[in-house]
């Protein structure tokens, strides 16, 4: 029988980070679920480090790939399970109930099943929530907010998910995740416990430019240029405070 959850886990050369996420899952009351683990033929010790979870489930892959949503893509095409959770190395399950908790939320099979998302740094220890909180009620129009639910506490049932647009390098999960939501005919909210514990490995600031700008335009393709402009000037406040409170705090 096929599983209810298909955890589905990029990796490249990420042995200085896997091992939490690994133990995330092996710790979960749950056992309705696989592990798909899609490397890019890592040279370092990260399959070694997999393997040692011994997680029963646990189906490895291991090939060049074209990059991250490549890789995801091949997780989507091997996948046996309703739902799909993106975990990346490095990012792990918040406590050992989230699958069991999710579960529950399966019984009216709802498209999209969505939650909270606290930071952690590389010690492991929780820092904050994320600064954007998923909403009690989620449609596709949520996300001219910005990508308001983590994409690794944002799980699809298979049948309604496409293959991520490769012409997107940076924020393709942006993209993939409105046109989920323009097919869910439901959303299940998991409530604000937390369901992921996300990395927080300080993003350099090209980077996430770059990030930003390709958002933009996926935004302006889903909902128009000027919906998008003014969307984006009602930001530049909120980055403001988010700059200066982090300002603030590193004084």
């Amino acid at each position: 029988m096929d599983p209810l959850f298909s955890i589905i886990t990029v990796t490249w050369n990420a042995a200085s980070v896997i091992a939490p996420t690994m133990l995330s899952v092996q710790r979960q009351t749950s056992s309705d679920y696989e592990m798909l683990i899609i490397d890019g033929a890592s040279t370092d010790d990260t399959l070694d480090i997999v393997y040692k979870a011994s997680i029963a489930s646990l189906r490895v892959f291991s090939e060049p790939d074209k990059g991250l949503y490549d890789a995801m893509n091949k997780g989507i095409a091997r996948a046996r399970g309703r739902y799909l959770i993106f975990l990346n190395a490095g990012d792990a399950f918040a406590d050992e109930t989230v699958l069991a908790r999710l579960a529950l939320l399966t019984e009216g099979n709802p498209g999209v099943i969505y939650g909270q998302t606290q930071l952690v740094n590389k010690d492991r220890e929780v820092v904050g929530m994320r600064h954007l909180r998923a909403p009690k009620r989620l449609t596709a129009a949520s996300f001219l907010n910005g990508m308001v639910v983590c994409h690794q506490a944002f799980v699809a049932r298979r049948d309604l998910v496409p293959e991520y647009d490769l012409q997107y390098r940076l924020s393709a999960d942006y993209d993939w995740c409105i046109k989920v939501l323009r097919k869910s005919t439901g959303n299940a909210y998991a409530g604000a416990k937390p369901i992921i514990s996300y990395l927080a490995d300080g993003m350099t600031t090209q980077y996430h430019r770059a990030s930003l700008w390709e958002r933009f335009r996926i935004m302006s393709h889903h909902y128009g240029t000027g919906k998008a402009i003014i969307r984006h000037l009602g930001f530049i406040p909120r980055y403001l405070r988010r700059r200066l409170g982090s300002s603030a705090n590193n004084q």
